[in-house]
């Protein structure tokens, strides 16, 4: 729990007092995943805002044949179907644990608390907004101006020691090509 005090208080640039962490405390509830547990599903409503202790998750696009793979989170990020979250709507895609994972959740109705009772708890949400919102920007623009070389490359530079743990189909999927296709970027990179 240290950690993610210390990661907050990194991410915020303050000190966040006791009382204050000890009422945000009080809302989280930690929850532990097996690998390859579905954590949202196309049609259900996103209940969660959610911190990444350990572990990988990945969202996809659930096709008959492949999958469509648009974001991996690893440790020390936040995960939703953020857009279900705030809407209410029902998700239009799965969101998945690739390894043992590791949350620290909140419901809708205890963020909504947290933002009436604490001032941190304000920032704490914008900035997980705002993360949210940024990693989802880079990735739009990665599809638009990058070779599928390049968002490997990209994905490999931000978690090389994860990336290993991540099957190949699902990182072909990510940057947009066939597995066969990533085997031939991968042999040209080595």
């Amino acid at each position: 729990m240290e950690q993610i005090r210390q990661h907050f208080e990194h991410t915020i640039q303050r000190k966040i007092s006791d009382h204050e962490w000890t009422y945000f405390v009080s809302k989280l509830s930690r929850k532990e995943f097996p690998k390859k547990h579905i954590l949202l599903k196309t049609g259900e409503i996103e209940n969660y805002l959610s911190f990444v202790e350990t572990g990988i998750v990945r969202y996809y696009i659930p096709k008959i044949e492949n999958d469509l793979t648009f974001t991996f989170v690893f440790d020390n990020n936040f995960i939703s179907g953020y857009d279900s979250f705030l809407t209410k709507e029902p998700s239009t895609y799965h969101i998945e644990t690739l390894t043992k994972t590791t949350l620290w959740r909140l419901t809708h109705n205890d963020l909504q608390a947290i933002y009436h009772e604490t001032e941190i708890g304000n920032l704490i949400g914008r900035k997980a907004s705002e993360d949210l919102f940024l990693k989802k920007t880079k990735r739009e623009l990665s599809l638009l101006n990058e070779t599928a070389e390049q968002r490997y490359r990209n994905l490999f530079t931000e978690q090389p020691h994860l990336l290993q743990q991540i099957p190949l189909k699902y990182i072909a999927s990510y940057i947009g090509v066939t597995p066969q296709a990533l085997s031939r970027i991968r042999r040209r990179i080595t």
